[in-house]
């Protein structure tokens, strides 16, 4: 059994954003006294028998993994290296400390590349036993691959963002697929009898870099998973709003969500 844990799924600027009329904040077409409207940045934990693998370190990464109660892990796979999947980057030394290790850390060798560019300090070599910043085991991977990351067996594929190529992945019985805007043939594959999907879905209209409503149900229909969770949503996806107006075998996630999949 996988236990997965939404701890954020929200867009890059978080809902509510920044601003609005009282500046207390810009909650668009979204209801702020609804409690599950409010999202902070996407991320999860993935925990199967063999270890807990978290899914990019978002700006608000310290948050989440209180408020989930998620208090350690055994290993990092980033998406992509957008400002909202890795910002939380530093707070993975107390995770350092409470591994007493180096954590494993996993991406393309672009992200990778992109990471070492900004966080240099991360990819020394460590001198134990302290840990007074981020001390990462890098290991590159390629779109395709299956692999066994922190102790969850996930295969992982290439997504089309527009901007660049992001990583999906499948786990089981499980996928996630964020920051996607287009699926090539390899990554149907992928998905082809997952079970739960979660997918990124920005908002209701088109938009270049992110799928909306009408292409994910476009994609539901084709793949039929059992269960469809939507994350990575803006201020235009109002919780009641999806309730009322999407498919039943299709819904919003919140902040906290936990979901249960066969391995």
């Amino acid at each position: 059994m996988l236990k997965v844990t939404i701890l954020g799924c929200g867009s890059s600027a978080g809902v509510p954003q920044i601003g609005g009329a009282d500046g207390f904040g810009d909650w668009g077409a979204c209801d702020p006294h609804e409690v599950r409207n409010r999202r902070t940045r996407s991320s999860i934990v993935i925990e199967g028998a063999g270890g807990r693998l978290l899914i990019d370190t978002s700006p608000d990464m310290r948050t989440q993994m209180l408020a989930c109660g998620v208090g350690s892990v055994d290993g990092v796979l980033y998406t992509h290296p957008h400002a909202d999947h890795v910002a939380g980057f530093d707070d993975i030394r107390i995770l350092n400390r409470i591994a007493q290790k180096p954590l494993p850390t996993y991406g393309t060798a672009h992200t990778l590349g992109e990471l070492e560019a900004r966080f240099d300090y991360a990819f020394k070599p460590w001198k134990p036993p302290y840990f007074f910043r981020p001390v990462l085991l890098p290991q590159i991977v390629t779109p395709g691959e299956t692999l066994v990351a922190a102790g969850v067996p996930i295969q992982v594929f290439e997504q089309d963002h527009q901007v660049m190529l992001t990583l999906g992945l499948r786990s089981g019985g499980f996928g996630y697929s964020t920051d996607v805007v287009r699926l090539n043939e390899a990554a149907f594959a992928a998905l082809e009898g997952v079970d739960t999907w979660v997918v990124g879905c920005f908002q209701r209209s088109a938009h270049p870099v992110h799928a909306n409503i009408d292409l994910v149900l476009s994609w539901v229909e084709r793949l039929k998973p059992r269960r469809t969770v939507l994350t990575h949503m803006g201020t235009d996806l109002d919780w009641a709003w999806m309730k009322r107006n999407l498919p039943p075998h299709v819904e919003p996630a919140q902040d906290g969500l936990v979901l249960e999949i066969a391995a």
